[in-house]
């Protein structure tokens, strides 16, 4: 069976710019990202390995992609279609749940039938009029462009006797066995203020965890109180990046049985659910908001409406359908044995 080919993403393209950053050669960069040493010599081919930025090679990529579709924009043909894609956005919406949504609804009129890339390009490749901006703003990320990029290497504390992901059991990358969790800290305005975010890798659930400062002691018993309720069966392992917070990790662990494995520096790769969690978050409080100022009450108000928002890996269920149904499995097994 030929394997079906797929373009390169966003994501995608901003591991390539990472790597690149850390001169890593073209055969290192498709083994991670699991595609043809060719694939990515083509795309960075196109502005070279010392100009390549991933914002720059989209930019290419969705313009090539507009001219062979030049004149064809179904959206504005379809005046219902239309007025659906904008009432979802408002809504939040990302153009990949809107596109699936429509698939459900109206499975046998063609024409209200559209891609996500097709509303992307609706509302990107455009004369930038007010009409754009607003559609633009009611996107997550809320950019003139599409998607987010870092350049260059963020600054780690160092941890003492970290357990890398090396040593992290196989299963956790399969997530076929619930429990496994990523962690992270997202800060606000002036870095004087934080929230944690965990994350469960099965599931996509998501705990946003409301803190009182940054320091080790402070994100352990907060991380500490938020898995207390949660069954022994579904709280595993935890994967962290390299941040001083998690510093105590090894009290954390005697408390809550939890192993924690710290990915490696410059990775974020090796935590991907946990970043495109945080991404989400992101869309409500963006860079600059002062955490101090946010509730525990809002935010779980957020945390509940991320978790019964449908999302594609899950089949367009929602994280809060699957963990409650992971939750009764496991108990179903534990008496059956």
């Amino acid at each position: 069976m030929t394997k079906k080919y797929s373009r390169l993403s966003f994501s995608e393209r901003i591991i390539i710019e990472k790597l690149l950053s850390h001169r890593k050669t073209y055969t290192y960069i498709a083994a991670v990202l699991n595609r043809h040493k060719s694939t990515i010599q083509r795309d960075v081919s196109k502005q070279g390995r010392k100009k390549y930025t991933a914002i720059q090679a989209e930019k290419i990529a969705v313009g090539f992609s507009s001219n062979r579709k030049a004149g064809k924009s179904k959206i504005n043909c379809c005046a219902p279609l239309l007025e659906f894609v904008h009432q979802k956005l408002g809504c939040r919406w990302s153009p990949r749940q809107i596109s699936m949504e429509l698939k459900k609804l109206y499975s046998a009129k063609e024409e209200m039938q559209i891609s996500h890339e097709a509303i992307y390009l609706y509302i990107y490749i455009r004369p930038k009029n007010e009409l754009n901006i607003m559609l633009m703003n009611q996107l997550r990320q809320k950019r003139k462009f599409r998607g987010n990029v870092r350049r260059g290497a963020d600054k780690r504390t160092t941890i003492k006797d970290p357990i890398r992901i090396d040593e992290r059991p196989k299963e956790v990358l399969g997530r076929e066995i619930p429990g496994h969790w990523e962690g992270d800290l997202i800060i606000g305005k002036d870095h004087n203020s934080a929230i944690g975010t965990l994350v469960e890798r099965t599931t996509r659930t998501i705990i946003m965890v409301h803190l009182k400062a940054r320091d080790a002691t402070s994100v352990r018993k907060a991380f500490e109180k938020e898995f207390k309720n949660i069954p022994a069966a579904m709280k595993l392992t935890m994967t962290y990046d390299n941040g001083s917070e998690m510093a105590q990790h090894k009290l954390f662990t005697k408390n809550t049985k939890i192993a924690v494995y710290f990915a490696h520096p410059y990775s974020p790769w090796e935590r991907p659910t946990n970043e495109n969690s945080n991404g989400l978050i992101r869309d409500y409080y963006p860079k600059g908001t002062d955490f101090s100022l946010i509730t525990k009450k809002e935010l779980k108000r957020v945390q509940n409406e991320l978790n019964e928002r449908p999302r594609n890996v899950l089949n367009w269920r929602t994280p809060k359908e699957v963990f409650e149904e992971m939750i009764l499995q496991k108990m179903e097994d534990v008496l059956v044995n």
